[in-house]
Order: C-alpha cells, then sequence, then structure tokens
C-alpha cells in the first residue's frame, strides 16, 4: 500500500498541487471573510432594528402617560414635541433619553404606575410609530414644550402658543 502512494506522489506535478492548495486556501478565507462581513452586517441591522423598537416603545410610553385621555390630535401633538426635543441639539439623541430626561415629563417621576393596556395602548403606538416613522403630517410645527391647560407654568408666560389641542397648550 505504501509503495502506491509514493508512486503516486512521485506522478503528481508538486507545482500544480502547490498551487491548488494554496487557491483552496485562499478561496476558502475568501469565503470566511464574507460570511463574517454579512454576519457583522445582519447584526448591525438587528440592533438597529432593536433600537428603534426601543425608541418607539419610549414614545408611546411617553403618549400613553400624558394623552391617553386626549383626542387622537393631541396624541399625534405630544409624539411630535417628544420628536421634536429629540431632533434640537439641546435635548438628548434617543427618544428614550428625551423622554426619561428628569423633569420633561410628569409621568416619569412617578414610583409606580400601571402597565400600558387595551385600546389606549393599541393607540399610543400607532401614533408613536407613525410620528416617529414621520407617516404623519405635523400639526404643531417646531412645538418642544406643552402643558395642561389647568396649569400656568412660569416658563410659558413668556411664550407665544402655537396651538391648544384638548387640555394641552403647545409653544415652540
Amino acid at each position: 500500500m505504501y509503495w502506491r502512494l509514493r508512486m503516486l506522489w512521485d506522478r503528481v506535478d508538486a507545482g500544480a498541487l502547490a498551487f491548488t492548495a494554496i487557491a483552496v486556501g485562499v478561496i476558502g478565507a475568501l469565503i470566511a471573510t464574507a460570511f463574517g462581513v454579512f454576519e457583522d452586517r445582519d447584526a448591525r441591522a438587528r440592533r438597529e432594528r432593536e433600537r428603534h423598537a426601543t425608541n418607539i416603545d419610549c414614545l408611546a410610553r411617553n403618549v400613553y402617560f400624558e394623552a391617553r385621555g386626549e383626542p387622537l390630535a393631541g396624541q399625534y401633538a405630544v409624539a411630535e414635541v417628544t420628536m421634536n426635543r429629540r431632533s434640537r441639539g439641546l435635548f438628548r439623541k434617543s427618544v428614550c433619553e428625551v423622554v426619561y430626561e428628569p423633569s420633561a415629563f410628569s409621568w416619569t417621576s412617578q414610583r409606580s404606575l400601571p402597565a400600558p393596556r387595551g385600546e389606549p395602548w393599541n393607540r399610543a403606538r400607532k401614533v408613536a410609530d407613525a410620528v416617529y416613522w414621520q407617516r404623519h403630517t405635523p400639526i404643531v410645527h417646531g412645538a418642544r414644550h406643552y402643558h395642561a391647560t389647568y396649569v400656568k407654568p412660569a416658563w410659558a408666560k413668556d411664550m407665544k402658543p402655537v396651538a391648544r389641542i384638548g387640555r394641552h397648550v403647545f409653544y415652540p
């Protein structure tokens, strides 16, 4: 058996064998690299989808806790204010950072809140999704502040309201 392998080896062109081995190695390395690139791209896309989903959830919670009893236009306006704050350089960069910024929205300072549920939660999620992905025509153009009509914050006295929707007044 050994002498048969030895005869086969002697007949094989060593240069061609070496070239084939190197070519297979290079092709294998390229394939492995391509799989790595695709895996990295998919991981980045998955992280991006998760980031968007988290931000939409934060926006929906803000709409739910700030405006669930308001007319639909008021819910859209609250979502717009949140997104307008996010796009403004003075505020935080992510929607969740804007929502949970200390003293930004009254509900975030409460210790325990019931879990969002039911039709108001479904509506808040739809509103948040539409505003987040800019599929809703803005109704409070550029507004970054609002308050309920039953309060008179000191910061509002020097500002001109841009809209009043339901029980909220909106300001630039």
